[in-house]
């Protein structure tokens, strides 16, 4: 839209009168198909006696009926169109349309609504058929080679970082949990020896699964996230007991 929001409201004031039409979803795309303005069908009206009611087909461009992408020759898209004629009903519906200037434009008031179905026909029901197992083939198919694949894009039975998570996943699986005391007396016996820890190192010494041991340690360590020792291990002051000149580790 306009930056002032400006309408242009011509066909108001023209009092011009549309026909809001649903049309089938193969109908629109063979009308896609068409260059330019061309032509693409023909619109019927015809009035049956003074209070008779109109009846309405549209009949398309027989050059238009072939639907690419499908082999069947004897499939193609239906010409007659006969329309379902439909009230308005107390709905205020009208059609605007926005140029390359995003100025927006109002082109009629809906007077009449519509419905565009096909002639049902061998053709017609051909098409549905085809079109409903396109739909229901799935998307990734499974395919057998009956021979080895030489190319530079042999698939690869299983990636270097699969094996390096399984390999963690079985040594994480094989580290049973150790009573939590047995634990905690491996652990005081390591800070007797040395002040600072990184969590790789405290694995090694207990044999106990990281997640374990990092319950352990928030009970008795404080974990350090900056300064000299950082990423490290020690424990709580009120725990501390180190040996000698070993007290700093540093």
């Amino acid at each position: 839209m306009s930056e002032k929001g400006e309408v242009d409201l011509t066909g108001a004031k023209q009092n011009t009168g549309v026909w809001l039409v649903k049309v089938p979803k193969y109908l629109s795309q063979q009308w896609a198909k068409a260059t330019g303005r061309g032509e693409v069908g023909k619109l019927r009206i015809c009035k049956k006696g003074n209070q008779g009611k109109a009846e309405v087909s549209f009949t398309l461009n027989e050059e238009l009926t072939v639907i690419e992408g499908i082999e069947d020759k004897t499939v193609s898209a239906p010409r007659d169109h006969p329309f379902t004629m439909q009230t308005v009903g107390g709905q205020t519906l009208a059609v605007f349309t926005e140029n390359s200037s995003d100025k927006i434009a109002l082109e009629g008031v809906v007077v009449q609504r519509a419905e565009c179905r096909p002639n049902v026909s061998e053709s017609y029901m051909r098409l549905k058929k085809l079109q409903i197992e396109e739909l229901a083939k799935p998307v990734r198919l499974s395919q057998q080679l009956d021979r080895v694949v030489t190319s530079n894009y042999k698939p690869v039975a299983n990636h270097t970082y699969n094996l390096e998570y399984e390999r963690k996943k079985k040594e994480e699986g094989k580290r049973a949990r150790a009573d939590k005391q047995q634990v905690l007396d491996m652990l005081f016996s390591a800070f007797e020896k040395h002040q600072f820890y990184n969590i790789k190192d405290l694995v090694d010494i207990t044999k106990q699964p990281v997640i374990y041991l990092k319950e352990i340690l928030r009970d008795i360590g404080v974990y350090n996230v900056k300064g000299t020792h950082k990423n490290t291990w020690e424990l709580k002051p009120e725990y501390r007991h180190y040996q000698g000149d070993e007290k700093t580790d540093e």
